[in-house]
Order: C-alpha cells, then structure tokens, then sequence
C-alpha cells in the first residue's frame, strides 16, 4: 500500500507537470496535495514497516516528537488543501466568468505556499510545548505511530491544559475548513440545481465529484478521531481509524482522482512511459 501510495501520487504530479492541458488552477493544487500525501504517509509507514522487519519497536522521545511535529503539519495542510480546492471549485461553477481573472497562477502559488508556511510555523509552538513534557514508566505506545493522545496519556506531569489547548487548535482548524467547504458545496449545489438540462448537471457536478469523495473519507475519520467524547472509545478503535486516515486514504486518494478525472485519465494515457509500461506488462 505504501509503494502504491508513492508511485500514484508520484505518476499524478508528473502527469501534471509534463501535460499541458493540466497547467490550470485545479490541477496544481492538486499536484500539492499529491505531493503532501506522499509527504503524510512516508511520516509513519517507512518506521512501522521497519519495526515489523527487525522487531525492534522503539523511537526516542525525540524522534517521537518530531514525526508528531510533521503528522501535524501535514494534516493541518490537508484540510488547508481541502478548503481552497473547494474554493477553487466554487469559482469555476458559480463564477465562471471572472474565474480566470481571480484564480491567476500567481494567486494559486500564493495560496499554496501560504498554506505550507501556515502549517509548517503554526504547529512549532504546541509541538514545543508537549517536547517539555516529562516522561516516566515503560512509556509504550499503543499505536503504530507518534499521535497526541498516546503521549499525554504517558507523561507524569499534568497536561489538561496543554491537551485542552492542543484539540482545540486541531477542532478550529478542522472545522473552520470543514464550514468553508460546505458552505462552497452548498453555492456549488444551488448553482448546479439551476442547470436546465440533466447532462449538464453531470457534467459539471463531475468536476468536483472527486474532491468531494476525498473529503468524505477524510474528514468521516479526522472527526470520528479527533473530535468526539473520549469516553466509549477503545484504543483498538482509534488504532483501526488511524490506520484508516494514515494509511487508506492516501492509498485511495490517487486512485479516486485518476478514475474520477477524465482529464488525468487521457493524460496518464497519452504519456510514452505508459504505452511502454503496457507494452511491458503485455496489456
């Protein structure tokens, strides 16, 4: 599943990159979040696949810390991804006209890379404070990574307000890109509603249909996680849905886009390296 998670997102952003029909607005975000997915995944599964390998489970406090540091990042810069693809979206089906006129490339680069340095400068102040967290005891995780709750459960000193500060910060970023995809979806809604003809709903409906089943599966599980009472929960529970956001869903992303996307689809196609790949495999 991780060398398919790679090797999707990687044939994504190269298909993108080399294509001309794909140098548009929609696509270079989605070339970003490609790349964040192979980002996302390569933080926890090279580590559990090691420690399958050799047996030999353990990760120092630092080392801890630091690919809690980048899970965090790199799901603050998924929602942010999320939010201004929708946008983008938006635009495109109920702004048509003066969509080209506000979704520049320079915007798009600006969006993107604000996006990056929100998550990247944003997240070293709560990671800073949990690093000076003491910790005692056999200090063994019941998970297959480095996630939050795990580590306050394990530390001696009293973190009710560190851990009341650090799910706050992830609900007001998951819900505050959650409202303002919703409330892009429900303007992209009306808008189809208004199409006369049934083909043309399908068509347009088809340009996000997408993006819309990413952020399904998305935020089902980052919600069902992170936001919900602590009480009923088992860790197995939390286990099988890390595994289900941590793992799964970069796996199935690449495969969502490129089957859902007639346009990734004739470009994947169209490529040398495909018809050689094919010719190779005898299909």
């Amino acid at each position: 599943m991780y060398m398919s998670t790679i090797t999707g997102n990687t044939i994504i952003i190269t298909v993108i990159c080399q294509s001309s029909k794909l140098q548009c607005p929609m696509y270079l975000f989605l070339g970003n979040f490609a790349f964040m997915e192979i980002c996302y995944s390569s933080v926890t599964m090279p580590k559990m696949m090691t420690d399958l390998v050799s047996g030999n489970k353990q990760i120092s406090i630092l080392g801890c810390v630091i690919q809690l540091y980048f899970f965090f990042v790199l799901g603050a810069i998924e929602n942010y991804f999320l939010a201004v693809m929708a946008y983008d979206r938006y635009l495109a089906i109920c702004n048509p006209l003066r969509y080209m006129a506000i979704m520049t490339n320079r915007f798009c680069h600006q969006l993107a890379f604000m996006s990056w340095l929100v998550s990247l400068t944003g997240s070293l102040f709560p990671i800073y404070l949990l690093s000076k967290l003491s910790f005692c005891g056999r200090n063994e995780i019941d998970n297959f990574f480095c996630d939050a709750s795990p580590l306050f459960n394990l530390s001696c000193t009293d973190t009710s307000l560190l851990k009341n500060y650090f799910f706050s910060l992830v609900w007001i970023i998951v819900f505050s890109c959650l409202f303002f995809i919703i409330l892009s979806y429900l303007q992209i809604i009306l808008a189809i509603l208004k199409i006369p003809s049934n083909s043309g709903r399908k068509k347009v409906f088809s340009t996000c249909g997408a993006h819309f089943t990413v952020v399904i599966l998305y935020y089902g599980s980052v919600i069902t996680m992170y936001v919900r009472p602590s009480k009923g929960y088992t860790f197995v529970f939390d286990k099988c849905l890390s595994v289900f956001y941590a793992i799964v869903t970069p796996f199935l992303n690449p495969i969502i886009y490129s089957l859902r996307n007639k346009n990734i689809r004739e470009a994947i196609q169209s490529c040398k390296w495909y018809y050689f790949v094919m010719q190779c495999t005898g299909h």
